[in-house]
């Protein structure tokens, strides 16, 4: 085995080490109950920015095992393309571009999540109480399912080789930048389904599992396109049958 080869290979273990202990401890922050309140809570400037955090480290808890293939051969090819240093530098920069994306989603989530609590139809542990508004969640995650920029941004997440060697960017900057690009394609291919999170609730851990396992099968499974696409014809069938429910 070749001194680059083993180089790699040390690189490759450090990086994962990293990832995981970011995973694990967005996890127990978000098992430990993410410092929020189940009973109703007066939305203060300090209440509106806990639960940024919370919808924050939820995405890091959630998106991050589907994206670190990716992170991983970042690092890989920004060693190739330096002779020394540490790979953790150029990934951390990736990864805090990628977070980005999910930070300023996490904002949009927050006002969301204030305007669905003020219409009382809202939990945070069981999600809508209303079936138009459980109906029109599902029926719009399903239908973005289908369209043309969900299947280009899921093509990319699945096969991100050609983004990473062919449009490699050295430097801090461009480390930023590539991260951020990234994450604009994760956040197009997630995004409805992140928002299921108002349907089934945003502190219903098992629901939050289940989105994470569901979006790491989807990105990584050989059949994730089809699976994709067969959710998204759940999804319309359960929808339609909760709108015949509310207007029945």
């Amino acid at each position: 085995m070749s001194t680059l080869d083993l180089v790699l290979r040390r690189d490759r273990q450090l990086v994962i080490g990293a990832l995981i202990a970011v995973v694990v401890l967005a996890w127990i922050y978000m098992l430990a109950g993410a410092g929020m309140s189940m009973a109703p809570v007066a939305w203060t400037p300090a209440y509106a920015l806990l639960v940024f955090l919370m919808w924050w480290i939820m995405m890091v808890a959630m998106m991050l095992p589907s994206a670190s293939p990716v992170i991983l051969l970042f690092a890989t090819v920004s060693r190739k393309q330096q002779t020394s240093g540490t790979p953790l530098a150029p990934a951390s920069y990736f990864l805090a571009g990628y977070l980005l994306i999910w930070g300023l989603f996490s904002i949009a989530a927050t006002a969301a999540q204030w305007a669905l609590q003020a219409t009382g139809q809202f939990s945070m542990m069981t999600g809508s109480s209303s079936n138009l508004l459980s109906a029109g969640i599902l029926i719009a995650a399903s239908l973005w399912q289908f369209t043309s920029l969900k299947q280009v941004c899921l093509r990319h997440c699945r096969s991100p080789l050609h983004f990473i060697t062919h449009g490699f960017r050295p430097g801090i900057r461009g480390a930023l930048r590539m991260g951020a690009e990234h994450g604009m394609f994760c956040f197009g291919c997630c995004w409805f389904l992140m928002g299921l999170l108002f349907y089934g609730g945003v502190m219903n851990i098992y629901w939050i599992a289940g989105l994470a396992i569901y979006v790491l099968i989807e990105k990584l499974a050989p059949a994730g396109f089809w699976i994709g696409r067969i959710t998204g014809g759940v999804l319309l069938v359960w929808g339609g049958w909760l709108l015949a429910l509310s207007v029945r």
